[in-house]
């Protein structure tokens, strides 16, 4: 029994005194146990309260328990719920039809108690040990992920990490090719940073990247990619996005920047903190994942020697 919860079992049968029976002898090693007089109502009941073991009468109107057990099993949500066929056919290719239908093992009738609870048991424990195995699975799988996710993830802002930026930035790359599409990078710095850094110390800096990170992943679209590149350098994707679209991007971002309020931005050089950015686009100023990465950075120096607080897309 799993989280020492009793364990539920259906029992399917036509005949009123054989479910009594059952009912019986199961209840008395402290089952909860529940009836289907048909195989519609059976289905039914294992879709609504998926009981943890069936017992399934063969012979029954409407729909046998082959064909019940059949469905069952096929069904990706019942597949694994244990079923023993109780049935009066001793024939060996009543078996075989039984395990073909997907069985897990057969009680024939008259049944004696003890080998009837020792079947249950039997499966039960079975079950009990595969729930706990896809438990396992399901904490290992999530495990799995969060450790991705820390791989791919800046810790200081929550960005993407620069080895998740040139993994996506090159298969973005081959995907506008193959298709034809446009897609845009913007290289991103903060202006004066190591200034604020040695002015007002790094756990300042700090702030400032993570708010910088902060208003950057909340302005660009869901299928847009935004990543700290190093240091104070930041670097937007935009997917299927052109050149100019992509200058709009980049100059809303500047603004927000511009007119957002940091803690000690006074003591800065521009009386405030700023961005320098540079914008390259695919096909129009190159075809490769290095190519693009050298034009943007290429631009966003001259957009430092401009005066910084900046935007150049050509150049």
């Amino acid at each position: 029994m799993a989280n020492n919860t009793p364990n539920r079992i259906l029992v399917v049968d036509d005949v009123p005194v054989n479910i009594q029976l059952l009912t019986t002898y199961l209840s008395s090693e402290g089952y909860i146990v529940v009836s289907a007089r048909d195989g519609k109502e059976a289905l039914d009941f294992v879709r609504d309260v998926r009981p943890d073991l069936v017992l399934l009468d063969v012979m029954m109107p409407k729909m046998n328990g082959f064909d019940v057990c059949k469905i069952l099993k096929s069904d990706v949500n019942t597949k694994f719920i244990p079923v023993i066929m109780v049935t009066a056919l001793n024939e060996l290719q009543d078996k075989i039809k039984g395990m073909d239908s997907g069985a897990d093992d057969f009680l024939s009738k008259p049944f004696n108690k003890l080998e009837l609870l020792a079947r249950v048991r039997s499966l039960l424990r079975i079950k009990y040990l595969h729930d706990e195995l896809q438990e396992k699975v399901i904490e290992l799988q999530k495990t799995k992920e969060e450790l991705r996710q820390l791989a791919i993830t800046d810790g200081l802002t929550g960005l993407y990490n620069y080895r998740y930026f040139k993994e996506h930035l090159q298969q973005e790359v081959t995907r506008a090719l193959r298709h034809r599409l446009h897609v845009s990078l913007i290289m991103i710095d903060i202006d004066h940073f190591k200034h604020y850094n040695d002015t007002n110390g790094h756990p300042a800096g700090d702030v400032v990247l993570r708010n910088l990170g902060h208003l950057l992943k909340d302005n660009i679209r869901s299928i847009d990619v935004a990543a700290r590149y190093g240091g104070e350098e930041f670097s937007l994707i935009l997917i299927e996005t052109n050149k100019d679209a992509a200058r709009v991007v980049a100059e809303k971002v500047r603004r927000l920047v511009e007119k957002r309020s940091f803690e000690f931005e006074g003591k800065q050089p521009l009386g405030r903190i700023t961005i320098s950015t540079g914008v390259a686009t695919f096909p129009d100023d190159g075809l490769d994942y290095d190519v693009l990465v050298t034009r943007a950075d290429q631009r966003l120096y001259l957009a430092k020697q401009a005066g910084r607080n900046a935007i150049i897309a050509d150049s």
